[in-house]
């Protein structure tokens, strides 16, 4: 009888074991807490981007865990996962402080060099949209975030400039007026630096920033309600055929953040997928 017993205690131990064990990353995680996915809205251009870089988008189907936290902005995320030991989101790498943990993907940390060197995977532009009612004071300004004062500024903010051999800007007497700017919230802030830069030099030109996201941002370009968009990933054929372009004003990285009490330092690009997607829900 005691020989049963003791089968039993331990059978009953195995099985436990792998129940808890049987859903974790193979990272260095706490194991067995719950995983908080944070993640951004639709229309997100740095969610567009993240789901399909990861591989999280498939045939055009957004495959995000419906038990996300969805926020608005890519300060929320950062909120989000700095006050949630088990969260785990994606952000600008430009917009990276130290309230939260930067993880590496694949091995490869996030950084600008690692992102000019083509070795970091979760990489994407930062663009400008416009339409075919461009006036001259935005072509102006334009000018001045692809010249090498521009491209300076970008660098400077943490981003990856996209022109090292930029003519330096033209300056014009006389330049006033109002530029309205809409769309990404994870290029505005370096459009706010680009923009206190240009009326630096421009005092008489006002620029008002609004940021609304990507999608938003894409789509008041189209409707002609802003001079200027904002996007974080690239336009699709079925907006480009609404008559915008986009230009390349910068790279960025999308920086995977922990919060710092997270033990965990590096994740696969699959082990990613699987966790936005819901495949894997413990640490």
């Amino acid at each position: 009888m005691k020989k049963l017993i003791t089968v039993a205690l331990i059978l009953t131990m195995v099985f436990t074991m792998a129940a808890c064990g049987g859903n974790n990353t193979d990272g260095e995680g706490e194991g067995g807490n719950p995983i908080t996915v944070v993640s951004r809205e639709d229309g997100s251009g740095t969610r567009g981007a993240f789901i399909e870089l990861m591989g999280i988008m498939v045939d055009d189907v957004d495959n995000t865990t419906p038990n996300a936290e969805i926020s608005q902005s890519t300060s929320v995320v950062v909120t989000t996962v700095a006050g949630n030991k088990n969260a785990i989101g994606y952000i600008s790498l430009a917009s990276l402080d130290d309230s939260v943990k930067a993880i590496k993907v694949d091995g490869v940390e996030p950084t600008v060099d690692n992102i000019k060197a083509g070795t970091y995977p979760v990489a994407r532009p930062f663009l400008v949209v416009t339409n075919d009612k461009l006036n001259d004071l935005t072509k102006d300004f334009i000018g001045f975030i692809m010249s090498s004062e521009g491209q300076a500024v970008i660098a400077e903010d943490g981003c990856i400039a996209v022109d090292d051999a930029a003519p330096a800007y033209e300056t014009k007497s006389g330049l006033k007026g109002k530029i309205a700017v809409g769309g990404s919230t994870s290029v505005a802030p370096v459009m706010q630096k680009l923009a206190d830069a240009y009326k630096a030099i421009n005092p008489d030109v006002e620029i008002e920033i609004q940021q609304t996201g990507s999608g938003a941002g894409i789509t008041s370009t189209i409707e002609g309600a802003v001079d200027l968009g904002m996007s974080s990933r690239e336009l699709k054929d079925e907006e480009k055929d609404k008559g915008i372009e986009g230009l390349t004003i910068a790279m960025d990285g999308i920086a995977v953040i922990v919060n710092k009490e997270n033990t965990v330092e590096d994740l696969t690009s699959e082990q990613i997928r699987q966790i936005f997607t819901g495949e894997v829900t413990e640490w």
